[in-house]
């Protein structure tokens, strides 16, 4: 059985800390790369057991002799083996040294790389590890390219080749693999940015039960467990006051259809009474959808006035657009203290500011890159080209949580000792109106007196969640609407 994904995080200064910390506790590097080899044999033949033949690229460090020992196990099970070296052998030092001349000793047919190689069978990627910092060097970009246009399954060892580790980004060409076999810890670049789409099925192995003395993690990995009671069963006794009041606002011309979305999601999620404040001319359709609703009719922030004094949370910017009409909506917004989520043309209108203002603890912003982008004066490539970089830089100019959405959305704040990243989702949920659904489930836990930087956790893994449960029926052709049922199965969920 494939081991759970773990909930910790770490970068590869970490890892390398966790590796040494295993061979200090007595466990040789040898035998750590052994088990490895074992895992790896034990997936490629659980999902390939018919394959009978294998291709093994090696590079220079511990991933070759992964990738050697690996291909030992397949020759001595009767498989036909073909190993090609990008590094030359005698180069190896250490654990990867043992491992070349154990397989060497019985066999194993080797033979430096060539760019008229033919690649058969399973193809297993042991090329390059967690410390590639620049961009893949000519002759490794050949053998990936090889390995990309070759026919077999595709096998990563530890992460595919040619992938940054800690940021999740491309350098120069990467391997696409069908499965990656990740050993000790979890890698960022595995679950965020570009990285699924080159990690294809993920599997982890731990190679040890425990490691003392461990650093401390990276990121933290949203999942259900721990999240039990964070809505807790509602008292026998309880009144719509108990569970806050949200205010929605949103909705220029043109863009009713966002603020219904947030405001049928908010209803989704737990809200006690929820209030819209919208253009004229979408009260009648949001009422006509959800009689549940209070909507108003706003020209002006004298209109706003009394609805956020009686609000315990607000959501801003589903459908907002930037005219003077949401400028000044914004600007109330902003100096009003209570529990906010902005988003959307919220944030396109904040980052027109000259300084961007402080937004405080019990606020949230979910930037998709682009709109990171221009709240960071920067460009959606530089914000994706380091996400976690972009997260911190977004919070501490904003002193809010922050959700940076995307493949492998990120979650930090101030009063967090680790930033989270959310390994659910699928890309059927890219279509319009997710982000809205998403602010109007998040409004409704701070409504719900859940804190900030905790809601913003729970309603990314809620609302990915929620994704992959409206996935069951087709990624392609997934609506928005289709996440209010599985929403609220997940928030009645009393079980972690």
């Amino acid at each position: 059985m494939p081991h759970p994904l773990p909930d910790k995080v770490y970068s590869t200064a970490q890892i390398r800390k966790l590796d040494a910390c295993l061979i200090a506790a007595g466990t040789p590097g040898i035998e750590l790369m052994q088990s490895a080899a074992d895992a790896l044999w034990l997936a490629i033949t659980q999902r390939w057991p018919n394959a009978q033949r294998m291709s093994v690229l090696c590079g220079s460090g511990n991933n070759a002799g992964d990738g050697y020992l690996l291909a030992l196990l397949a020759k001595l099970a009767g498989w036909q083996v073909q190993v090609f070296t990008l590094a030359d052998p005698v180069m190896l030092r250490g654990d990867a040294a043992t491992a070349h001349r154990r397989a060497q000793e019985l066999g194993v047919s080797m033979q430096p790389w060539d760019a008229q190689a033919e690649l058969f069978g399973v193809i297993v990627d042991a090329l390059l590890g967690t410390g590639l910092r620049g961009e893949v060097r000519a002759e490794y970009q050949q053998a990936i390219k090889a390995i990309n246009g070759a026919v077999g399954p595709v096998v990563a060892v530890d992460l595919p080749s040619g992938l940054d580790a800690d940021r999740g980004v491309v350098l120069g060409c990467a391997v696409v693999a069908e499965l990656t076999v990740t050993f000790i810890a979890l890698k960022l670049g595995l679950l965020t940015g570009v990285g699924p789409d080159y990690v294809g099925e993920l599997e982890f192995v731990p190679l040890a039960s425990s490691v003392q003395h461990a650093p401390a993690a990276a990121f933290e990995r949203l999942s259900l467990d721990g999240w039990a009671g964070t809505l807790p069963p509602r008292k026998k006794a309880a009144h719509k006051g108990h569970f806050g009041h949200l205010l929605l606002i949103g909705g220029g011309h043109g863009m009713g259809g966002a603020i219904m979305l947030a405001a049928e999601a908010a209803l989704h999620s737990g809200a006690g009474k929820i209030s819209v404040a919208t253009r004229a001319e979408y009260v009648g359709p949001l009422l006509s959808r959800c009689p549940e609703l209070m909507v108003h009719a706003i020209n002006d922030t004298e209109q706003l006035r009394p609805l956020l004094e009686q609000a315990d949370a607000v959501v801003i910017g589903p459908g907002l657009g930037r005219d003077q009409w949401a400028r000044s909506l914004l600007h109330a917004v902003l100096s009003w203290n209570g529990p906010r989520v902005l988003d959307a043309d919220a944030l396109n209108l904040i980052a027109e500011h000259d300084v961007l203002p402080r937004l405080g603890e019990d606020a949230v912003i979910s930037p998709h890159p682009a709109e990171a982008a221009r709240l960071l004066s920067s460009s959606n490539d530089e914000v994706q080209a380091d996400r976690p970089a972009a997260l911190q830089r977004l919070v501490t100019a904003l002193g809010c949580a922050v959700i940076l959405k995307g493949a492998g959305s990120l979650v930090a704040s101030e009063d967090a000792t680790l930033a989270a990243v959310c390994s659910d989702g699928n890309p059927g949920m890219a279509v319009g109106g997710m982000g809205d659904v998403l602010s109007g489930l998040l409004g409704a836990l701070l409504a719900q007196r859940i804190p900030a930087a905790k809601a913003a956790r729970y309603g990314v893994l809620v609302h990915a969640l929620a994704g992959d449960a409206a996935a069951a029926k087709g990624e392609v052709g997934m609506r928005a609407s289709d996440m209010f049922v599985p929403i609220r199965q997940y928030l009645n969920q009393r079980e972690g």
